[in-house]
């Protein structure tokens, strides 16, 4: 009984699939993200673990993370043909404020992390939501002036996203909506103030947590939601300069294939390919995992 169900099941189907085969995929136009590696970070201290925020430099030989708990770690990125094996820590420093007093409790809660062209640090905390400038040798950070808007986030939905544009802008993201908007307003610094310049528009659960821009002036958004079966990731797209900001979704991971990413850096390898780190937040919990990925933005098969 149970097979001629089957069989009829599929009867009733095959024009449908048959439909599908015959229908040409859309042509690719944007990169194609291919996963180049994925390993675990381990360190015997305890205060390792939580990151939040990454920058790579520019030959991707090195890296610099920023933890929820308060710390700013200096790693060496260890290769073999270019792709990443492990990483070894080289320097670490509790983060401080601007007269060198380490950061206490929820006030430590840095978020994301951004590199400007003269290679100055800059950090964004949560809770206390701000941008500060930032020494990676000493952890001592000094603020930035602040927008208004800052004050109104909630407590855990603040800067969770910062990025150093090639014309030297710092733009910032929150993790909650903007005050009359369901899309994520896009606040740029010009060194002097904090303006709203655009809205990154909201698509599904998904909230930002990171983003860096390539040097062509590309911003890559990562983006992460919750479900029962675990986290899942998404990166997008955007060019600031064009007409609906250019917007397109390279990435979308299935539940749990990837641990809780956080935090985004992009660079360029020797072979020119724009290369994607992501580090995953264990949030100090035994069932998760100090997750490093990379990724390389390659182009569609037709422009090879």
């Amino acid at each position: 009984m149970q097979r001629r169900f089957e069989r009829k099941l599929i009867r009733a189907c095959l024009p449908f699939f048959l439909l599908i085969a015959c229908v040409a995929p859309a042509a690719q136009t944007g990169p194609v993200v291919q996963v180049d590696s994925v390993l675990t970070w381990r360190h015997p201290a305890p205060w390792f673990g939580g990151f939040s925020g990454v920058e790579v430099n520019a030959d991707g030989t090195r890296l610099t993370a920023v933890s929820d708990r308060g710390r700013v770690v200096q790693a060496r990125m260890l290769r073999e043909a270019g792709r990443l094996v492990a990483l070894e820590i080289e320097e670490d420093a509790p983060l401080k404020d601007a007269d060198g007093k380490p950061l206490r409790d929820k006030m430590r809660d840095a978020e994301a992390l951004a590199r400007d062209g003269g290679g100055q640090l800059y950090v964004s905390f949560e809770h206390d939501h701000h941008v500060a400038r930032l020494s990676p040798e000493s952890g001592v950070t000094t603020p930035l002036p602040r927008h208004d808007d800052f004050a109104k986030f909630e407590p855990n939905a603040g800067m969770e996203t910062l990025a150093a544009h090639p014309d030297g802008r710092l733009f910032a993201i929150p993790e909650g909506g903007g005050p009359a908007s369901d899309d994520f307003p896009l606040y740029a610094f010009d060194g002097s103030s904090w303006t709203i310049t655009a809205e990154i528009p909201r698509r599904g659960p998904f909230l930002p947590v990171d983003a860096d821009f390539a040097q062509d002036g590309t911003l890559y958004l990562l983006e992460r939601t919750i479900t029962p079966l675990g986290f899942r990731s998404r990166i997008r797209s955007f060019d600031l300069t064009a007409p609906g900001l250019g917007e397109e979704t390279l990435l979308t991971s299935g539940p749990g294939q990837y641990d809780n990413l956080e935090a985004l850096s992009t660079w360029q390898d020797a072979a020119g390919q724009t290369r994607l780190t992501l580090l995953s937040d264990d949030n100090f919990f035994v069932m998760q995992r100090n997750e490093v990925v990379e990724l390389i933005l390659a182009k569609p098969a037709s422009e090879g």
